[in-house]
């Protein structure tokens, strides 16, 4: 309770400073006399102080709080449902299939066009990422219909490791400007964030944690074995197909929103773990709060931390992650 507590204050302070933060000097009273002015409840300032804090600001700051909450949970699930420790949203390789579909639009020179607030791009990337996920399906997949969790880690790295070549071979050919392109996208960034995807993403999310929440008593059952989990009258292959795809789905679209972002659904998982316990009626709930506060202050530390310069925020993801990743497993040995 006192750590939800904390992580929730900490979570709010995030938002407000996450709305203030930026290359314009606002004032918080000013951010909020802002941010009421949109619902009615003030007098709209002038019309670049609202452009900068109600369509630039805020919908990144929301964007930042669905991702991370998104991506800590998904990789909360997978640990459980394959059992390895190591398991976070892209091991799938649902990351590469959406590396793929961007690095093909991105290369071809398609134009942003736009579908229910997406560029094309982000389309492309959830359309290779969700293909990806088939072809892991596909190979995983026994004869009775069940999904194997070690037979799902090896197709997701097999998979992976072929998108990830066809990439290569695709930026190779393309002209300098692309592969920048790239670049930028695979390093991860909330920066294009907009109202006009935001509901979808959050949707998706919201989504997700009804969904994992409602089946947090399975979960559990699975960490004693598939057969531990039949005799409490769970239909073990029908619940692993459910969730494999709604949390693969999820990580798709986060994926093809913010690009790749990577440690937080690894790293988030452990340290909820080794504070609360492993039951998932309270990991879960703390993962979601860990996963977004994590991302909403590393997204400001990313727009503050270099002068007149945005840090790649899967960047710096990675240098917070594998510290605390090291310190985790440090515990967990001494223990």
């Amino acid at each position: 309770m006192v750590l939800s507590a904390g992580l929730t204050v900490l979570l709010l302070v995030g938002v407000v400073v996450g709305v203030n933060a930026g290359a314009a000097d606002l004032s918080a009273r000013t951010v909020f006399t802002t941010i009421a002015s949109a619902v009615g409840w003030a007098d709209k300032p002038d019309i670049l102080t609202y452009h900068i804090v109600v369509d630039m600001r805020l919908p990144r700051v929301i964007g930042a709080i669905a991702t991370g909450c998104g991506l800590a949970v998904c990789g909360a699930v997978l640990q459980s449902l394959t059992g390895n420790p190591l398991a976070d949203p892209y091991i799938l390789g649902i990351s590469g299939g959406a590396l793929l579909g961007a690095v093909a639009v991105i290369a071809a020179g398609v134009s942003i066009g736009g579908f229910l607030g997406f560029g094309a791009v982000t389309v492309a990337a959830f359309a290779g990422g969700a293909l990806a996920l088939l072809l892991v399906f596909a190979l995983s997949v026994t004869r009775t219909g069940t999904l194997d969790g070690g037979r799902m880690i090896l197709a997701g790295v097999a998979i992976g490791q072929l998108t990830g070549a066809l990439s290569a071979a695709v930026v190779y050919f393309a002209d300098r400007d692309a592969a920048r392109r790239v670049q930028s996208w695979t390093l991860g960034s909330l920066a294009g964030t907009r109202w006009e995807s935001v509901p979808v993403t959050v949707c998706v999310v919201l989504l997700l944690c009804v969904v994992v929440m409602a089946r947090a008593r399975f979960l559990d059952a699975f960490a004693f074995g598939d057969d531990a989990a039949a005799t409490l009258g769970i239909n073990v292959t029908a619940l692993r197909w459910m969730l494999y795809s709604v949390v693969s789905l999820a990580t798709a679209a986060l994926v093809a929103q913010a690009g790749l972002i990577g440690f937080v659904g690894l790293v988030v998982p452990h340290i909820v773990r080794l504070l609360v316990g492993p039951a998932h009626a309270v990991v879960l709930p703390v993962t979601m709060l860990l996963g977004a506060t994590l991302m909403l202050w590393t997204d400001i530390v990313c727009r503050g931390i270099v002068p007149d310069r945005e840090l790649p925020l899967g960047l710096a993801t990675a240098i917070i992650g594998v510290p605390v990743f090291v310190w985790v497993l440090h515990r967990e040995r001494s223990r």
